[in-house]
């Protein structure tokens, strides 16, 4: 029996270049957004709150990233799930800490194992989704 387990996580230098490429694909809107990297246990690893961003746009990002990266699935997955499982979409909110189920979470898989996760807010969500996007492309 083995008594510990070696995890993967994102590094912070990786961390600071999603959010910087999330940050520049921002700018080229008119929007401002907060933009959240946590490692594989959810911890806050890289985070900007854009000028103008929402107040409430900081804990929403940070909760998104938290949700992709805790689940192991996007935020949208989330949304998806809980609109079609009428028991669970009941449940869920007050009983999962945290959740965030809008779109703009999505987890960072590396070799098929989540290291941390992305979560963006400020807009609709599908420009959170958007921006999110931009950042893990980052990594590519």
């Amino acid at each position: 029996m083995s008594i510990t387990q070696q995890r993967s996580s994102i590094s912070d230098a990786a961390a600071l270049s999603i959010v910087r490429a999330a940050a520049d694909a921002a700018a080229a809107t008119n929007l401002r957004f907060a933009i959240a990297v946590v490692d594989e246990s959810g911890q806050l690893k890289a985070f900007v709150r854009q000028d103008g961003a929402k107040l409430n746009a900081v804990q929403i990002a940070q909760d998104k990233a938290y949700t992709a990266a805790s689940s192991t699935m996007s935020t949208e997955v989330w949304a998806e799930k809980l609109a079609a499982d009428a028991v669970l979409g009941a449940a869920a909110p007050t009983t999962i800490e945290r959740l965030a189920p809008m779109g703009g979470g999505l987890p960072i898989v590396v070799d098929g194992q989540t290291v941390g996760a992305i979560g963006v807010s400020g807009a609709h969500w599908s420009d959170d989704v958007t921006i999110a996007e931009a950042g893990l492309a980052a990594l590519n």
